[in-house]
């Protein structure tokens, strides 16, 4: 055997690091612009996780919209890929995709949809589809309003009035639109441009519009990834998803330092299609060097770091995640590449060491599972606590999901070898039970950290950020007292 570097030290987990404050002149949080820089269109450094209990469709849009990037998963057949991606596509930039219900839906059919929480909203209409007229809308019931009615009640007799409608064209910009709504008094309205609806609107999503820039392709529509794997017809694939309309490739395996990921990854590039390319996962320098050569421009580092890997604990491989970011990162600006930091990230402190650290974004898995937007219905526990099934790629359950087309015998022989968490509750924060609520906790406290170290942009983060070391009191220390103490 032999050890790693020269003259090896311990690595680093975020645990291990903390920041320490500059001299700075941003005098507001807001002057500062998170934009990676990395080739794609991104706004915000936030990546979702090509997760099948993380990224759907509904994510990648409210992602996108947002500023950052949703990455499909892989294991999701080509045809449901092409259909995710198209449809994601399709929705609306200025406006949320409305949630859309027959009047004899019951209360009980949206809550596995939609918490009752304030902000969000339910259109009722007749025979909903994608070309829905004003006149076919029976209302709109806020979502809140789902915590008082009966599970079996209809939500056709909850709706009270027409639908609040207001006009696409009307509507100078965000700022107009919060006025309006707080003019009306109502959580959520249909915005509506030629008599169809093309979005619904509240006074939340109003007002983070004005703060947040959307991800958009050339066309202005909504920029979403997609992963495939390395093994098959990886380059047929990467056609086929470029002819739906995806901005990024994401080729994906758990150890992405490996001749199948090489042989892949000359495939895809050798296409032209032009798009950026990301491969993983790697941890080191070598690794980039080999990856970009074949063809990366982003390479996706984390191996063991995540809430629902095992990897570690298995096979002893992996490496603390801010040493593989810091490593890989270096090696990958010199090669005009850019680095994702995939995995590990616990807080908003997390987010922002990353980036200081090298990365030009973050991916985020398990923070994102425990979304209203996440893929999967809701479900609540004895208590009536509410929250998503999360699970491992590389688990038993994903083998299942991944490999279920192989005759029983050949699909046993996988689950042998199955590693990671196959079913995981994860709660709904109450406080914060939207992907966007996440967002918004995130990018404050990314975009302060940049504030505290004199920076405005993620390239100037990094040259500005100032990171010490602390022992696990320290790390402890940090964290804020119980209420109740």
């Amino acid at each position: 055997m032999e050890f790693h570097g020269e003259d090896p030290e311990p690595d680093l987990t975020y645990s291990d690091v903390f920041l320490i404050p500059r001299r700075s002149a941003i005098t507001s949080r807001l002057d500062v612009d998170l934009s990676p820089g990395d080739g794609t269109t991104a706004r915000i450094p936030l990546v979702s996780a090509n997760m099948n209990s993380v990224t759907g469709a509904r994510l990648a849009a409210t992602l996108a919209r947002r500023g950052g990037l949703g990455v499909l998963p892989q294991d999701m057949p080509l045809q449901e890929l092409d259909a995710a991606v198209r449809w994601v596509k399709r929705q609306p930039v200025r406006w949320d995709t409305p949630l859309v219900l027959p009047p004899g839906a019951t209360v009980g059919d949206a809550s596995r949809l939609l918490p009752a929480t304030p902000g969000h909203g339910i259109v009722v209409a007749d025979d909903p589809g994608e070309a829905l007229t004003l006149d076919r809308i029976t209302g709109v019931v806020p979502a809140s309003r789902l915590a008082s009615a009966l599970a079996d009640a209809v939500l056709g007799d909850l709706v009270r009035g027409r639908p609040v409608a207001i006009d696409a064209d009307d509507i100078a910009d965000a700022r107009a639109a919060f006025d309006l709504l707080v003019a009306a008094d109502v959580e959520t309205v249909c915005v509506v441009q030629h008599g169809r609806l093309v979005g619904t609107l509240s006074q939340r999503s109003a007002l983070r519009s004005t703060l947040y820039r959307p991800g958009v392709d050339a066309d202005g529509r909504l920029i979403v990834a997609a992963a495939i794997g390395i093994n098959g017809d990886a380059s047929g694939k990467a056609r086929a998803l470029a002819a739906a309309g995806v901005d990024v490739l994401v080729l994906d395996t758990a150890h992405g330092h490996q001749e199948g990921m090489l042989r892949a990854l000359r495939e895809v590039s050798a296409l032209g299609l032009g798009l950026p390319i990301v491969a993983g996962n790697i941890v080191t320098a070598e690794g980039v060097g080999d990856l970009v050569a074949a063809g990366a421009t982003i390479l996706k580092v984390g191996v063991g770091p995540g809430a629902m890997c095992t990897t570690r604990m298995m096979t002893a491989v992996g490496r603390p995640q801010f040493s593989a970011v810091l490593e890989t990162a270096a090696a990958a600006r010199e090669l005009g590449a850019h680095v994702w930091a995939d995995g590990g990230v616990r807080y908003p402190r997390d987010v922002a060491l990353a980036l200081a650290a090298g990365a030009a974004s973050v991916m985020i898995g398990s923070w994102f599972a425990g979304t209203i937007e996440a893929p999967g219905e809701l479900l609540a526990d004895a208590e009536g606590r509410v929250y998503k099934e999360s699970w491992g790629m590389a688990s038993t359950k994903a083998v299942q999901a991944r490999f279920g087309r192989l005759d029983a015998y050949e699909r046993a022989r996988k689950e042998l070898f199955a590693e990671g968490i196959s079913s995981s509750r994860i709660y709904l924060d109450p406080l914060r039970p939207g992907l966007e609520d996440l967002l918004d906790m995130i990018t404050s406290g990314v975009r302060s950290s940049f504030a505290y170290a004199g920076a405005s942009t993620v390239a100037g983060f990094h040259e500005r950020a100032l990171v010490g070391l602390q022992s696990a009191s320290g790390y402890e220390e940090g964290k804020a007292l119980p209420v109740s103490w």
